[in-house]
């Protein structure tokens, strides 16, 4: 039995489907699921308040398999669901490279669920399989106004020392 078939039973298209995904502008598929009814007043960001938090279902698939580099200024938490592992690659703003992965088996160092704190840069990428299905929690909720895609100008520029292992994942008309 295939990993990505060993939970659910069905493929990356039904799944798509069933949970009513959409492309994603960083990679991938995404739908939102919860915003909470409460807010919190954030007056160091754009427009101020925020909902205090919401969750979104999140698949990388063989045919969009990265999460291009982006920063967020929200924690956010991402919990592995099905499928196959996903890698994600974090950059310190001190510039320290992380590699972590999700997945669904702690023996090969997968990880049922991670943290990327706000003001780290992130990508991820569905390395092989036909997919692999998350959630993410963003707190305080999620806000286009508080994300950052990162451009290839910016990340060589910040990251110089880094830049052959940030480019394939860097988006090149963010």
């Amino acid at each position: 039995m295939k990993p990505a078939e060993s939970v659910t039973g069905l493929n990356k298209e039904a799944l798509i489907h069933l949970l009513q995904l959409e492309a994603h502008d960083e990679g991938g598929y995404f739908r939102q699921i919860h915003q909470s009814d409460w807010t919190i007043d954030t007056p160091e960001r754009p427009g101020g308040v925020r909902f205090g938090i919401n969750t979104i279902y999140y698949m990388m698939t063989d045919d969009s398999p990265i999460g291009h580099f982006h920063r967020n200024q929200s924690d956010i938490v991402h919990f592995f669901h099905a499928g196959s592992p996903i890698t994600y690659l974090t950059v310190a703003p001190d510039g320290q490279l992380s590699r972590r992965t999700l997945g669904p088996n702690p023996a090969l160092g997968h990880e049922f669920q991670m943290t990327v704190p706000g003001g780290m840069w992130k990508a991820s990428v569905l390395e092989s399989g036909g997919y692999g299905l998350l959630s993410e929690a963003v707190a305080p909720g999620f806000d286009y106004r508080d994300r950052e895609l990162a451009s290839p100008d910016t990340l060589q520029r910040l990251f110089p020392e880094l830049w052959l292992q940030l480019a394939p994942y860097t988006l090149l008309h963010p």
